[in-house]
């Protein structure tokens, strides 16, 4: 593990523990359920305990640790109900994303953003890395909402929702069908039909 260096200024070091720790709990590094010691996690990164806290303190904000003083910190775990309230937030999220950046784009940036919805399409009936190439259109739409605010917010949130839809799939015919409404969204960008190109964003997430 490469050590964080001393020089860094306390808030960047802070993030920097608090994109690592995140990422090995992403991975699966960190299982479910694991405990986590803040004075390991100091010896594994080569720094002090209290970015390290700092680091988990931010991570259970986002429901992605728990912290018991005196007692314990782990790894939460992942249930019926976290995916159901993820992807309902994702869902809504996309669907006011898009919105804005419909009604924003230019028409040649709208093809390019429809044109990552349909990578995203392709890539659930080939069975790639759908979750790669559903980030790289959503990114592209914040890159181009024209609202900073939003932005920042969906950039707070992936981390968690990364983990907590890591494990959801679907089965072929599920695939299928969110597979036609990822088209669907896609003709609904290029055309520039902001609330279709909205609703469709919910839809994918199995958002009525």
């Amino acid at each position: 593990m490469t050590p964080i260096s001393v020089g860094v200024e306390k808030q960047l070091l802070a993030e920097e523990l608090f994109q690592r720790i995140g990422e090995t709990i992403i991975d699966g590094t960190l299982e479910p359920g694991q405990r986590i010691r803040d004075a390991d996690l100091a010896a594994q990164y080569s720094v002090s305990r209290m970015p390290v806290r700092e680091a988990l303190q931010r991570l259970e904000r986002l429901g992605l640790v728990e912290m018991r003083p005196s007692r314990f910190t782990r790894v939460t775990e992942v249930n019926d109900e976290t995916v159901a309230q993820s992807l309902e937030f994702a869902g809504y999220q996309a669907g006011v994303l898009t919105r804005m950046a419909v009604l924003r784009m230019s028409d040649a940036q709208r093809a390019s953003a429809a044109a990552l919805a349909e990578s995203v399409a392709d890539a659930l009936v080939e069975r790639s890395d759908v979750v790669a190439a559903r980030w790289a259109l959503f990114g592209y739409l914040a890159d181009h909402c024209g609202n900073p605010l939003h932005t920042m917010l969906l950039s707070e949130t992936g981390m968690v929702l990364t983990r907590n839809l890591r494990g959801w799939s679907l089965g072929d015919d599920g695939r299928a069908q969110v597979a036609d409404g990822y088209r669907r969204y896609a003709e609904a960008i290029r055309i520039g039909d902001a609330d279709g190109a909205e609703q469709q964003a919910r839809t994918v997430h199995l958002v009525d």
